[in-house]
């Protein structure tokens, strides 16, 4: 990246579409200049259900952002959930071109574009390579190997494959918008670098991100993704529940769930009378025990972290990892969420503590997780968005190209 640079990214969530300008200051870092939100219906478990629906919200979010940087958007990057992606680990072994002037950046990216070259399934597409581990002849491990003098290297990398109809769908959508996708990323490997602190990014970790619709679980061996998926339920369905088990409105079972939140009934300290402002039963003036609301509350966490101990636990990953990470809208504010994970996961689990994490609004996390992931990806050509004050007419770039653009010079 260079100073001045500026990358444009969008979360596509359950309820809401966001989107984040950031541009790379003097100091090399990503600083916010922008973010916009809009409600968004057009995804429902994980599935693209109106695809109209999506690019108006991404369309609002986008000329909101233009009328207030004064710049013209023409492309950016996406988050895309686990369901739809799938990993797999390569690495070969590169000769160095001229092992006297020591390892080249042509000769690093030159790597990274055979270590894509795999068998890929009829139905999936290359969405992005993920360097990993690069190792020098002599057996020692480094994260830089430019200018090193070594006769060979190899690199260790994820390449990440997605559905190719969801691509597609995903192309589609950007194209009404008259968008250019820069590339697409999956949501735990971008919110990685943000939401771990420094000690975490070196243990073997699942990053546990519980949103209104949708939990998503990435699973690391240290630097090494190893495992995604999305399940299709979160915060918006403990709301649910509250609902039809009280029979009152969304709007109050929501209320409740925030000012009441708390994931076991056992910590119950006080079990207080709550009057029901929109209760449908006979008795307009049903009044509950908050342990009855919260023993609804604690059945969906349960559940939550049931479905996920099964997923992890039926893909063999489950003993890789030694902690759990919590974050995301749809559970962080529930108190004792972290005791009912280790609970039912049988795993030390901790809600996010990464320093980055409070600096950035909640609704926002993903989206600016998504361009510092961008910002900070090693041996790249050029990582900015395209950006300029007239151009209207972008088209969209098959996503290979985009990785070869990526890496490749």
């Amino acid at each position: 990246m260079a100073i001045g640079d500026i990358i444009v990214g969008i979360d596509m969530g359950t309820s809401k579409v966001c989107t984040v300008v950031g541009e790379v200051n003097n100091f090399g870092q990503i600083e916010i200049i922008c973010n916009t939100s809009y409600k968004c219906n057009g995804l429902k478990k994980g599935k693209i259900i109106s695809e109209d629906e999506i690019a108006l919200s991404i369309s609002k979010t986008i000329k909101e952002a233009e009328a207030e940087t004064n710049l013209k958007i023409n492309s950016a990057y996406i988050t895309i959930q686990g369901k739809h992606v799938t990993i797999v680990q390569n690495s070969i072994t590169k000769e160095v071109k001229d092992r006297y002037s020591g390892i080249s950046m042509k000769d690093v990216q030159n790597a990274l574009m055979q270590v894509k070259d795999i068998e890929i399934p009829d139905e999936k597409t290359l969405i992005d390579i993920v360097p990993d581990k690069i190792t020098l002849d002599n057996g020692t491990v480094v994260t830089d190997p430019i200018g090193n003098l070594s006769s060979h290297f190899t690199i260790s990398a994820q390449v990440i494959l997605a559905e190719k109809d969801y691509v597609k769908q995903l192309n589609n959508i950007f194209k009404k918008v008259g968008l250019e996708i820069d590339g697409i990323v999956p949501i735990t490997l971008a919110e990685r670098n943000l939401v771990l602190d420094k000690h975490e990014l070196h243990d073997n970790i699942m990053l546990l991100d519980i949103g209104a619709g949708n939990t998503e679980i990435g699973v690391f061996e240290g630097s090494t993704f190893i495992y995604t998926n999305s399940i299709p339920v979160g915060g918006d369905n403990i709301t649910s529940d509250i609902a039809l088990v009280l029979n009152i409105s969304e709007e109050e079972a929501d209320k409740l769930k925030r000012q009441y939140g708390l994931a076991l009934k056992s910590f119950i300290d006080n079990d207080n009378d709550i009057i029901l402002n929109t209760s449908r039963d006979e008795n307009k003036n049903r009044i509950i025990k908050s342990s009855e609301l919260i023993e609804i509350i604690e059945a969906r966490i349960e559940e939550i972290f049931s479905i996920v101990n099964k997923d992890i636990t039926n893909k063999g990953v489950k003993p890789k990892i030694n902690n759990v990470i919590l974050t995301g809208q749809g559970i962080v504010n529930i108190n004792k969420s972290d005791v009912a994970g280790k609970i039912n996961l049988n795993t030390p689990v901790k809600i996010s503590t990464g320093r980055l994490v409070s600096t950035v609004k909640p609704a926002y996390r993903t989206s600016y997780a998504l361009i510092r992931y961008i910002a900070a990806r090693p041996f790249a050509k050029s990582v900015s968005s395209d950006i300029d004050t007239q151009n209207n007419e972008s088209l969209i770039k098959n996503v290979l190209e985009r990785v070869k653009d990526f890496f490749y010079s």
